[in-house]
């Protein structure tokens, strides 16, 4: 602890904003601008020391910024301060550029790492607004709610994200996430309500509250690497709590016009608060002891097939050469264990239904997938039967055992090209499916179940299980699921289900009917 304590406190970058904060005291006018000024100088730097590994060629971009922060205290001409403050606004760009960095090399898992990744982009917005005041840009608002927007981004859109990620790396629960999405989504939620709804300012800060109170109850329970720890990090969110009721009451004043609390008072007790407890506080309590990333790293392997599917091979019969590799079937009936070792010799109809919600999106896509000829699904949801065929594919060009492509058709059009292979981490076998895209692949890594009879495949559970994005060396987790349920209703006879989500939202349904081709 004492080591983590004196590497980021007593850092260059550190002290070189600590001493450019005390001088900036000291030649400020007004006192509550030290507010911005701190978060600038000393938490921001900090925060992203504990994120981002600071190289040499990075140390400019911190300098540079401090540097432009403490001169806007004694430049006189507003050109100069123009200048200083885009200084400062690219600064923050070089923060949202690592965030983004870091958000592309896992995608849409691991909530605390989000949480982190989105706070260090929103510093932009926050970093924007501070150039909109010094050059005095027509906003919409007065000089004085342009700066506290910028305040904004710089507190709750910045700071109170990345320490909720660093608490998500210690603690995971369904109610921690439950309130990051709440959270991550309040900061434009609120700036869009000030901007045009005050009733969804007022709506949002209900949100963001009931997120804030639920983040105070579970830092209460939670375990903290240290007392010290603890005590600070529960100050910090509890201060929260204090203040956020204080936003309600100013939020319920622009949209009802009762319960008045005034700028002045926002600035002196709501602002005090938050820069002093909530933000030095907690900035101190991460620095004492910031927890480990435990993101799991994937290493199993991916097609390298992009685009589109070139040179098929010879015709296969089926798409696993032996399902037991992949699942129990002692448990499952021989026409599902039949089915996925002799696929050919089944006829396939299916229905597809889309989610009402999610139709404007499939006719946009139509468009494209038409051209594509992949991931080409029709509107209709009239039973249609799917032809195909199965090839086999080259391991060298496409990197994985045994890959064989089922390529199905609705009349001339390709539906599906879906690259089968399958691989064993940790002990657990995967189907590893790929659909080449353009200069890309989509890649689905499904688990196998035999429950009661039924075989279940899904996207969704431990280990390597989920739907990804490979494009380049860079593998990139997708924000979609698939489940699929397939039965047998009599031999030779089987139903399938295939459904899908997206964030956590169903969006596809398609059923199938599978039936055993007799051969006479």
């Amino acid at each position: 602890m004492k080591a983590n304590l004196k590497q980021t406190l007593f850092s260059p970058i550190t002290l070189a904003g600590i001493i450019f904060f005390l001088a900036s005291s000291l030649l400020t006018a007004e006192p509550y601008l030290l507010m911005l000024t701190a978060a600038q100088l000393i938490f921001v730097p900090i925060m992203l020391q504990l994120l981002v590994e600071t190289k040499r060629k990075h140390m400019i971009f911190y300098w540079i910024a401090m540097f432009s922060i403490f001169l806007l205290q004694i430049v006189p001409s507003s050109s100069g301060q123009i200048v200083l403050a885009l200084m400062y606004a690219i600064f923050t760009m070089f923060a949202a550029y690592c965030g983004l960095k870091r958000f592309f090399q896992r995608g849409f898992t691991n909530w605390a790492e989000i949480s982190i990744d989105i706070g260090m982009m929103y510093l932009t917005i926050g970093g924007l607004w501070f150039l909109a005041y010094i050059a005095g840009i027509d906003t919409g608002f007065s000089p004085l709610i342009t700066w506290l927007t910028a305040v904004h981004f710089h507190y709750s859109a910045f700071l109170l994200p990345i320490s909720l990620g660093f608490f998500g790396r210690m603690h995971v629960s369904s109610w921690y996430r439950l309130i990051v999405p709440i959270i991550l989504a309040g900061p434009m939620l609120v700036a869009i309500g000030i901007t045009f709804w005050p009733l969804l300012e007022f709506i949002s800060v209900l949100l963001y509250i009931f997120a804030i109170y639920c983040l105070i109850v579970l830092a209460f329970r939670a375990r903290f690497l240290s007392r010290l720890q603890a005590i600070l990090i529960r100050l910090s969110y509890s201060a929260l709590g204090v203040t956020i009721l204080f936003s309600l009451l100013y939020a319920a004043n622009n949209a009802f016009g009762h319960w008045y609390v005034s700028i002045n008072f926002m600035l002196i007790f709501h602002g005090f608060v938050n820069c002093v407890i909530f933000g030095m506080l907690g900035v101190l309590g991460w620095v004492l002891a910031p927890p480990e990333m435990n993101q799991a790293v994937w290493n199993f392997p991916v097609s390298q097939i992009r685009g589109k599917l070139i040179g098929e091979g010879k015709p296969h019969s089926g798409l696993v050469d032996d399902l037991s590799d992949l699942v129990e079937t002692e448990s499952l009936p021989k026409t599902i264990v039949h089915f996925y070792e002799q696929t050919d010799q089944y006829r396939l109809l299916a229905s597809v239904k889309w989610s009402t919600w999610f139709k404007p999106f499939a006719w946009f896509y139509k468009l494209i997938s038409n051209q594509l000829q992949q991931l080409n699904l029709p509107i209709s949801k009239k039973r249609t039967e799917m032809t195909y065929k199965i090839r086999t594919v080259d391991p060298i060009l496409d990197g994985r055992i045994n890959p064989r492509a089922w390529i199905r058709q609705v009349k001339e059009n390709t539906v599906f090209t879906a690259i089968y292979s399958q691989h064993e981490t940790d002990g657990r076998a995967y189907m590893n499916i790929a659909l080449p895209l353009p200069y890309s692949s989509m890649i689905g890594i499904l688990q196998l179940e035999a429950i009661e009879g039924s075989l279940i495949l899904s996207s969704r559970g431990e280990g390597d299980a989920g739907i990804y994005l490979a494009a380049g060396k860079t593998l990139f987790k997708l924000p979609l699921s698939e489940h699929f349920l397939v039965k047998e209703t009599s031999p030779g006879s089987l139903t399938a289900q295939h459904k899908m989500r997206i964030f956590g939202l169903p969006f596809l349904q398609i059923d199938y009917s599978i039936v055993q081709i007799l051969r006479v």
